[in-house]
């Protein structure tokens, strides 16, 4: 169900925009209202996006890169009229399943550089055109797993976990403003990161689930599009769990 114009007259970039949570908040953003940029790795899959949503921006980049990071982000304002309202940072990846023993380490760094640093770079690019707006909602995508630790996924938990300790950290530093900076916990969402798993991961995650079902993308996005509008005003360093009962607090 969306909520009509909720967002008209705002602005938002969506990362991970391409496909599966980011692809469906930016769609949903965009249908409330929203002007929106889209930013992905994918530049096929990128422009597809943007044709079929009619999205006002989008660039091919990798926000692992903190000056492809910063250039984004200034052309990406420009281009939704010199304001940023909303950013939502869903880009992400798994890196292997496998024991830490065992996790090759260009795969260590490469996990943590997209999910924790990449997510730092854009969330730290975000904070002066919101200020100077004096308006803006960041909603950074964790994990459960960043909260419980998956085993055979320490790369991707310990990133999910980061994600979370710098919204804490973000929030609390920006409270005195109009900026709220929250992130979403889901478990697992069947979108194309599971074939980045091993099917033994993914029957793993589906066993800590006591609804037994992994969660649908809308569901997600429906807590992310919340938590991006000006109904969100007095949460912020918080954590909110998407998770069909896995969280325990």
């Amino acid at each position: 169900m969306a909520y009509d114009d909720r967002f008209q007259g705002r602005t938002a970039i969506v990362t991970g925009a391409a496909s599966g949570i980011g692809r469906a908040v930016a769609a949903r953003l965009i249908a409330e209202g929203a002007t929106v940029g889209l930013w992905d790795l994918d530049a096929q899959a990128l422009a597809r996006t943007r044709r079929e949503t009619g999205a006002a921006d989008a660039q091919a980049l990798d926000i692992a890169d903190p000056a492809a990071v910063a250039r984004a982000m200034e052309a990406g304002v420009a281009a939704l009229g010199g304001r940023l309202d909303v950013l939502v940072c869903s880009a992400g990846i798994t890196g292997p399943n496998t024991t830490v023993r065992e996790y090759p380490v260009e795969a260590w760094q490469r996990v943590i550089d997209v999910n924790l640093n990449g997510l730092f770079y854009c969330n730290r690019a975000a904070v002066p055109a919101m200020e100077a707006g004096g308006y803006g909602r960041i909603v950074n995508v964790a994990s459960i797993a960043g909260k419980e630790g998956n085993p055979n996924a320490s790369a991707y938990s310990a990133s999910k976990a980061g994600v979370i300790g710098l919204t804490k950290s973000l929030g609390k530093e920006l409270a005195k403003t109009e900026i709220r900076v929250n992130c979403v916990t889901p478990a697992a969402v069947r979108t194309a990161i599971f074939d980045q798993m091993t099917q033994g991961h993914i029957d793993f995650m589906l066993s800590k689930i006591p609804l037994g079902r992994f969660g649908a993308i809308d569901e997600v996005a429906a807590l992310i599009c919340w938590l991006a509008s000006e109904e969100a005003s007095f949460s912020t360093g918080a954590v909110f769990d998407v998770s069909g009962g896995r969280a325990t607090y």
